[in-house]
């Protein structure tokens, strides 16, 4: 009998490397093999700087999209779980949507379509080009998003008339930032709220107890 089941396990093993059965899908298997051609090397760099990031910090990630870029939460949410989208292409999708004014699903069902053909060409459709203001408005979007992280990002002589001091060899990350928690908040800004909980808070009505204890002590 051992024998037997020993076999049967050998073959179903066996079995299932033969029909490709494979572990569940890393943080970098994307659906499209990723390479987004956006026109803008900085661009490109950044998206995929989204990937390890929107990967790692999914909650934030998707708070991004759906609050600031009026993408709607069930729509990323099935492009990065169901379609196993990038990160960087689900941004890109509904940031080019809410520059041109449309949803972010019409611009989704383009660029399933058309993905082959890379972000530039299908921004360009769009009425986008790599280089015109409407494309520099997508671009110096991302440094909100990144700031709203808490997350470094760098800034290229393109957008260093928009955010000036923040070019390159200076200080790079939003005043007083750090790597954004799970929460989706930078921990500065939690520090900060924790901070003035203590001033009048419950933090205050400790203070206040120790303070009797003191008295009671110098009696």
């Amino acid at each position: 009998m051992m024998v037997s089941f020993t076999r049967k396990l050998a073959l179903a093993v066996a079995l299932a490397a033969g029909i490709g059965i494979a572990a569940p899908a890393s943080a970098q298997d994307f659906t499209f093999g990723w390479n987004p051609r956006s026109g803008d090397v900085w661009v490109d760099t950044w998206l995929g700087d989204m990937n390890r990031y929107g990967s790692r910090y999914r909650d934030p990630f998707v708070d991004e999209l759906v609050r600031y870029h009026g993408a709607p939460r069930d729509l990323v949410v099935e492009l990065l779980d169901s379609r196993r989208w990038a990160p960087g292409d689900v941004y890109f999708a509904c940031t080019l949507a809410s520059v041109i004014g449309r949803p972010c699903r019409y611009v989704v069902d383009i660029w399933e379509r058309d993905h082959g053909r890379g972000w530039g060409e299908v921004a360009k459709d769009l009425g986008i080009k790599p280089g015109s203001p409407e494309f520099h408005r997508l671009k110096r979007g991302f440094v909100p998003s990144y700031d709203r992280w808490g997350r470094t990002i760098e800034i290229d002589a393109d957008l260093e008339r928009d955010f000036p001091g923040r070019g390159r060899g200076a200080d790079r990350r939003p005043h007083d930032a750090s790597p954004a928690n799970g929460n989706g908040r930078s921990n500065a800004q939690d520090r900060g709220r924790g901070q003035g909980r203590g001033n009048s808070g419950d933090q205050g009505n400790g203070n206040r107890g120790k303070g009797k204890d003191k008295k009671r002590g110098g009696r």
